[in-house]
């Protein structure tokens, strides 16, 4: 009897045993109007074990990855959101769900307490969200004319100046540990990388300020005249 307690007790989908298919899904959908995820995932998860196949199962998945993401659970939106691309490869919302795994992505490694604890990400390593770039521009390669392209584009801005902003940090840290061949290294692989991104005129000036301690002074000048170039207004007298 003890075991046959414990079972039942252990079975997560027991709440919506002998419920239809129409009761769960509704149970799902309104929990998710009511920004109660975690009941809304449970119901979403019940449905597709009771009920594999049943009339729902494509709206239902969209909703699940939607579910995961709001209730912060990025891995299982991006597994949820891989899992919808592989079974439904010609549903008409398939944009959403390659749109979802990149959300999932770029948030995956900011973690629940950045949600109350301001940090600088640009001091933190890109992890995934290196990945969730990519994946923007899958979706816009893939589906041009998506509504949610440009958003994808926005983020893949911010991702790329967060990126820039990442390497700058870095070399800025070797120009002051006196390694300036790292430093101009590593800001020119800024300057070829992320081109438009307002981290480039820092960037530029870290070059400068390198080669002209490496006694590099061609390229010193080629870097100042790069500059000028691009930041005409700027005050480059003290570089």
């Amino acid at each position: 009897m003890l075991t046959a307690c414990a079972s039942h007790s252990n079975d997560p989908f027991i709440a919506f045993k002998g419920q239809t298919v129409n009761q769960i899904y509704q149970n799902a959908k309104e929990s998710l109007v009511d920004r109660n995820f975690s009941q809304a995932i449970k119901a979403y998860e019940a449905l597709d074990v009771l009920y594999p196949f049943n009339r729902y199962a494509e709206k239902a998945q969209l909703e699940l990855i939607y579910a995961y993401y709001k209730d912060g659970d990025s891995p299982s939106a991006k597994s949820a959101a891989e899992r919808f691309i592989h079974l439904y490869p010609n549903s008409e919302h398939i944009d959403y769900a390659y749109y979802m795994q990149a959300m999932a992505d770029m948030d995956q490694d900011r973690g629940w307490y950045l949600r109350y604890v301001p940090i600088d990400l640009s001091l933190r390593d890109p992890g995934t969200m290196q990945l969730g770039y990519q994946e923007f521009a899958e979706l816009i390669r893939r589906y041009p004319d998506s509504r949610y392209v440009s958003d994808a584009r926005q983020r893949m801005i911010y991702l790329r100046n967060l990126f820039a902003s990442y390497e700058l940090h870095i070399a800025d840290y070797y120009f002051h540990k006196k390694a300036y061949v790292a430093a101009a290294n590593r800001a020119n692989e800024i300057i070829q990388r992320y081109q438009g991104a307002p981290e480039v005129q820092k960037a530029l000036i870290i070059m400068i300020k390198s080669y002209r301690i490496l006694g590099l002074e061609e390229l010193a000048s080629q870097s100042l005249a790069v500059f000028r170039l691009n930041y005409p207004d700027a005050d480059y007298i003290n570089i």
